[in-house]
């Protein structure tokens, strides 16, 4: 089935993945919000790390091991910032990124 699909057409995806989370990173005002659209830039890495094996590498497995890698890294960067988040809505009880810069602590 993937072999009916080029490679331009994964970073056709992945490019507008990557500009949707970038977008999203900069418009939005909730630390969720942009922590979700950091989660969309980092998927659209591994689309790309993918669709680069695949096409270009198909013997290594390089790629697949990167994508691997991003997604440890992108699980444990989560982790941190929501411990982050709930201590700060726990804190000053809002999320939204123009208040917290706002506040005095």
């Amino acid at each position: 089935m993937i072999e009916n699909i080029g490679i331009e057409q994964f970073l056709i995806l992945s490019t507008l993945m990557f500009f949707i989370g970038v977008y999203g990173f900069l418009v939005r005002k909730n630390l969720i919000t942009m922590l979700m659209s950091v989660e969309l830039i980092l998927n659209a890495v591994n689309i790309n790390f993918v669709a680069f094996n695949k096409y270009y590498y198909p013997e290594n497995l390089q790629g697949h091991f990167f994508a691997m890698f991003v997604i440890a890294i992108a699980a444990t960067e989560v982790a941190v910032a929501i411990a982050i988040i709930i201590s700060l809505y726990r804190k000053i009880r809002t999320i939204d990124v123009e208040q917290v810069d706002e506040m005095k602590y």
